[in-house]
């Protein structure tokens, strides 16, 4: 968006009365906008009540330290799947699937310890040889001063062939993986792949079917270092019913896909947006190691997670009454200047780099948060061994979604492959 239409959207955000702003828009991701009422509301009302034509009534919680407060206090901010769920966005009941993230203690905490061995650092140790080599091979593949889809060849590839291998996944059949993470976060107002909710439900029972097959395996055979005869095994999950079944590998799916894929897309973006850091990178590749956590800082790619009350509680001098809805907005969060120091600024040598909230805290944090951090950590410095540059070439297209804060297309070119670059990998 030019200077001037932006400055055009930041007068109406801050023109308009407090009790219209409605923050769960999704044109408002779409077109990178929603920082500016969030900037309204956290200074203006950080615990603000909102009224949507189409989530109804629900609390905007917009400062780091009121996101915090939500985080630590499951006990009166629940996540079960029947009292909503995680997300603003609810199905009807039959349509809203049980899984752990949906969950409150004590059957959150046996079944995230069913899957946990999995990003344990020992199985990670083991696991970055094979993302380093897949890295390097989709790296090599890459065109030379011809525009191509980043998100496509790079950021998508890398992460469904990471998920296939964690859920010991067909390989030839792994961009299935993509199709129904897309399907699970996506809806018929959005801009992918949903249709209409019929063909969503359609698509995820193919997806059942797919993984009721590999679970009859799996569960047949002797214990295995993958996701689904580790929930095959487990005396906590392997008599889940079909609809926690799917909740669960859903939950997996997107977790092991969307947030790391919208992060190296997110990271190339913010490098080509300031310039300066990329050359301090090029200058320090060291710097990697401070580069990612800033990188999901800075993308954020779930927007928010969502609780339901289930008694009163003040926050923030606002009474927030059981059974509302109430959304914490990482986003927002992660943009909070009375929390993160210069909050508004992409700086990829910051002091205390994972001082973010984009793995959510708490018994909720991201189980993967290390598996993601490691992709993006080798990505990286295979980067930079390659190409001194990459540049983005056009204006991104954004999900038009308040839960996935990613991309759909972003147009780059390489100008050339560093002379001094390893050999390629076939």
């Amino acid at each position: 968006m030019n200077t001037s239409l932006l400055a055009e959207e930041r007068a109406r955000a801050w023109a308009m009365p407090l009790e219209q702003i409605d923050v769960s828009k999704g044109y408002l991701f779409e077109q990178d906008l929603v920082g500016l009422y969030f900037e309204r509301l956290r200074q203006q009302d950080p615990v603000h009540w909102a009224v949507s034509k189409r989530y109804g009534g629900y609390w905007s919680v917009t400062r780091f330290k009121d996101i915090m407060t939500v985080e630590v206090n499951h006990d009166t901010f629940s996540s079960e799947s029947g009292l909503g769920g995680i997300a603003l966005a609810e199905r009807p009941g039959p349509e809203m699937l049980p899984s752990f993230i949906a969950m409150d203690p004590p059957r959150h905490d046996d079944q995230r310890k069913t899957v946990s061995p999995i990003v344990a650092p020992a199985n990670l140790a083991v696991l970055e040889t094979t993302i380093r080599s897949r890295a390097c091979r989709i790296l090599d593949s890459l065109p030379i001063g011809e525009e191509f889809n980043w998100v496509e060849k790079v950021s998508i590839e890398l992460t469904t062939q990471m998920l296939a291998t964690l859920f010991d996944f067909p390989f030839e059949d792994r961009r299935l993986l993509t199709w129904w993470s897309d399907m699970a976060t996506g809806d018929p107002d959005g801009n992918g792949p949903v249709t209409s909710w019929e063909q969503r439900l359609q698509e995820l029972g193919h997806c059942q079917a797919y993984f009721t097959r590999l679970w009859n395996e799996r569960v047949n055979a002797p214990p295995a270092n993958d996701l689904i005869s580790m929930l095959a095994h487990s005396p906590v999950t392997r008599n889940m019913g079909p609809q926690e079944f799917l909740g669960n590998l859903l939950l997996l799916i997107v977790g092991g896909n969307d947030t790391t894929r919208n992060s190296i897309s997110g990271g190339l973006l913010a490098l080509n947006q300031h310039p300066e850091q990329y050359d301090k990178l090029r200058a320090n590749p060291s710097l990697v190691s401070s580069l990612v956590p800033e990188i999901i800082r800075w993308q954020t790619p779930l927007a928010h997670m969502r609780r339901t009350a289930v008694k009163d509680f003040e926050l923030n001098g606002k009474t927030i009454c059981k059974g509302d809805k109430v959304v914490m907005w990482y986003l927002s969060g992660n943009r909070d200047e009375d929390s993160i120091d210069r909050a508004n600024e992409f700086i990829i040598d910051r002091a205390r780099p994972r001082h973010h909230l984009s793995f959510g805290f708490g018994i909720h944090r991201c189980v993967g948060n290390r598996l993601a951090e490691l992709q993006l950590k080798i990505l990286w410095e295979e980067i930079l061994r390659r190409y001194d540059t990459i540049e983005v070439t056009g204006e991104p297209v954004r999900t038009k979604s308040n839960f996935v804060h990613g991309f759909t297309h972003m147009p780059v070119v390489i100008p050339a492959r560093r002379p001094d670059a390893p050999p390629r990998v076939s």
